[in-house]
């Protein structure tokens, strides 16, 4: 079977990411890298041993080579990248999440997934966390159906990243539509609903109060309460803090109904847990029924080269593995354009009721 040829839009933390799990895949490579930060695209190619650089986003498109791309660029050129490659190419594409940061944005790119003649897959790496996918697989038959579903990530405050793009609202979308589309995106997973109202609460009380970045100091929430109300009657709600850094798991998953209760466990980077405490935490599932009564934990650890290829505990590389089977033919998209689109409506709906102290309806 011939290997398959990946381009990658967007070299920085997330494509180097990428580029690390890619070399775990048998049947697969980076052979050509875009970024318009040289010193980014030089270090992509660097990490692959086997990547080419492109001169532009457009030399890129034109490599008739590859069978896909990667896109991992700031959030609110992904619309604009992906329409790029439309106009040229059907390639197979991966595109990190959010997949857009304005609503502005969002009828362009409905048409571009009507006419898009390729399969188009969102980067929800949160789904492919072993705990996690374990608890959707299991949510059901636990909880005899979930009626509520609390979501908390207790986690270090956003990373440098060039330029500090991820510092300002106009670039993210806000931080409850660039941090937490994942979460969003998990709510209607383990939910099987859509949502109809958002209620939320949040600021920026902590992180980043005292930089500046070209005469402008950043205005990026590390904090926020969200409680949506879904169609089936369930309710899920998000707990986000990013300056409790010293958390032992930095994302907790809990589904509960009339039956029990189903949690999930998962550490953050292995890369930032402090060794003189010891090994860092093992992923696991919580089990606790209401009859019998008692939690049954079921410990999930990740292959340790798995661990070390990423930031995400292991769940890039399993999307990955996913990704190549469509790129091969095989399947669809499980992140389809319209999960992505749904994630940053509920993001931008938070947003917009913490802001105005309403509640929105979607």
């Amino acid at each position: 079977m011939s290997s398959k040829k990946y381009g990658l839009i967007g070299c920085g933390m997330m494509g180097q990411e990428h580029i690390r799990n890619v070399a775990l895949l048998e049947g697969a490579a980076f052979s050509m890298v875009y970024d318009p930060v040289r010193d980014l695209a030089d270090a992509a190619v660097r990490l692959s041993g086997t990547a080419l650089i492109a001169d532009s986003l457009d030399d890129l498109i034109a490599d008739e080579s590859l069978d896909a791309v990667v896109i991992a660029s700031p959030n609110h050129v992904h619309v604009d990248q992906m329409r790029a490659i439309a106009e040229r190419r059907t390639l197979p594409i991966l595109v990190e999440k959010p997949l857009y940061t304005d609503l502005a944005q969002a009828d362009a790119l409905t048409v571009l997934g009507r006419n898009y003649g390729a399969p188009i897959w969102v980067a929800m790496e949160y789904r492919y966390m072993e705990p996690i996918a374990a608890l959707v697989e299991r949510a059901e038959q636990v909880t005899g159906g979930v009626r509520m579903l609390t979501i908390r990530e207790h986690r270090f405050p956003f990373l440098p990243k060039v330029g500090n793009w991820n510092r300002f609202n106009s670039q993210t979308g806000g931080t409850l539509v660039e941090k937490c589309c994942h979460f969003f995106d998990l709510m209607r997973l383990v939910l099987k609903s859509e949502p109809v109202r958002v209620m939320a609460s949040g600021g920026q009380d902590v992180n980043h109060l005292s930089e500046v970045v070209d005469g402008k100091t950043p205005d990026v929430w590390d904090n926020a309460y969200v409680i949506v109300d879904f169609a089936s009657g369930a309710r899920a709600m998000l707990e986000l803090c990013m300056f409790a850094e010293g958390s032992r798991y930095q994302e907790e998953i809990m589904a509960v109904g009339g039956n029990g209760k189903i949690e999930a466990q998962v550490p953050g980077p292995e890369r930032f847990w402090p060794r003189a405490l010891g090994p860092q935490p093992v992923p696991r599932v919580i089990t606790s029924p209401r009859t019998p009564m008692g939690p049954v934990i079921e410990e999930m650890p990740v292959a340790p080269e798995i661990l070390a290829a990423g930031d995400h505990n292991g769940s890039t590389f399993y999307q990955h593995q996913h990704f190549l089977e469509v790129v091969r033919g095989n399947g669809a998209p499980e992140v389809t354009l319209d999960d992505g689109a749904k994630a940053v409506q509920m993001g931008l709906a938070a947003q917009r009721s913490a802001t105005e102290s309403i509640v929105v309806t979607l």
